[in-house]
């Protein structure tokens, strides 16, 4: 499944953003997503923003920004990594 992320992402994709809480056992997930992927994703899409910004009592959040100014986001709290593998990618299509 983490094939996806070693492909680059299309041209349209400008910015991949994420926010989650540091602490909250809602966004484990996200925090083990970013430890495991961040370096494979940068590696394919190294001229790609890939930035991860803390937001305490929120819920965590997947964001991709997209030509234009266009902006997708998905809620992912509470997810396992390779959900949000899913959501990413059905955020980029």
């Amino acid at each position: 499944m983490a094939s996806t992320l070693s492909k680059a992402f299309p041209a349209a994709v400008k910015e991949i953003r994420m926010h989650f809480s540091p602490t909250s056992a809602s966004s484990s997930g996200a925090r083990k997503f970013v430890a495991q992927h961040y370096k494979e994703v940068k590696a394919s899409n190294p001229y790609i923003p890939f930035l991860v910004r803390e937001a305490q009592g929120g819920p965590a959040r997947l964001f991709v920004r997209l030509e234009r100014g266009a902006e997708k986001n998905a809620e992912i709290s509470n997810l396992e990594p390779s959900a949000i593998i899913k959501a990413l990618e059905d955020l980029i299509k």
